[in-house]
């Protein structure tokens, strides 16, 4: 499957009702996201079980507020609807795939366990 785009309209239901989704924080303008748009979209159709997500940070800018997004390309993974992972910067293919095997084996009861002892502390 393509990636999508992601607006401040389907942005929070895309992410709480699909398992895994990343999210590429992008502008046209900016040349590191123009060289991983094709990266992203080769791994789109790799893993359709997967939703990729697209924001662009112009045309979305309380979005990109909202996630704090400084640099841009930023990336990031949530996992049951918790954000697992943000990096700025263009990622190699191999690397996406390599974070895409990482985010598949994550144990989200630990995660869950993790954030709720963190929160209690």
């Amino acid at each position: 499957m393509a990636a999508i785009t992601l607006t401040n309209d389907n942005f929070e239901t895309t992410v709480a009702e699909n398992p895994i989704v990343l999210v590429d924080f992008w502008a046209t303008w900016c040349g590191p996201c123009r060289q991983f748009a094709p990266v992203f979209e080769e791994a789109s159709k790799k893993h359709p079980d997967i939703v990729f997500g697209k924001i662009d940070t112009d045309a979305e800018q309380q979005l990109a507020l909202a996630a704090q997004i400084s640099s841009i390309p930023t990336l990031m993974a949530f996992r049951d609807g918790i954000a697992v992972f943000r990096q700025s910067g263009a990622l190699p293919g191999a690397a996406l795939e390599d974070l895409i095997s990482q985010i598949r084996e994550l144990d989200m009861d630990d995660v869950r366990a993790r954030i709720a002892a963190g929160e209690s502390a």
